[in-house]
């Protein structure tokens, strides 16, 4: 197995943990925060699900799968993360179109849209700089 293919599987742990966030007791406030931080919807926890299942799929299938898996879920999740950064609402969960421009302390929107810059950067850096077989 090649380490793209052990990346995506990695990926989809990670996003089957962030998938079940909002049903892990003491994980959310009372205001439906996770952490505190974020709220998480039905569509945070179809798209983190849909994306798990994608990365599983890619991880078990094989390395080219996994690299295409790695590129495309990394520019969208990093594009997304740097979008709810500048604007406070990002994409993916149709927030942007939904929400609009958010006037949001800059802190929060560093620690709301982390996890994506993060998932999505170093899922596009494994891509690129750990191809090889």
């Amino acid at each position: 197995m090649t380490l793209l293919r052990k990346i995506s599987l990695g990926y989809f742990v990670a996003l089957m943990i962030a998938a079940a966030l909002n049903y892990i007791p003491g994980l959310t406030d009372d205001q439906g925060l996770a952490f505190g931080i974020f709220a998480l919807d039905i569509f945070d926890d179809a798209l983190h699900a849909a994306s798990a299942l994608w990365a599983l799929i890619a991880g078990l299938t094989s390395h080219r799968a996994s690299k295409i898996f790695l590129t495309v879920f990394g520019a969208l999740y990093l594009g997304d993360g740097t979008l709810g950064l500048i604007t406070g609402s990002g994409y993916l969960d149709f927030g942007i179109f939904n929400n609009g421009v958010l006037d949001l302390p800059f802190g929060f929107k560093i620690m709301a849209n982390l996890p994506h810059i993060a998932l999505g950067g170093i899922a596009l850096l494994s891509s690129r700089f750990l191809d090889n077989r």
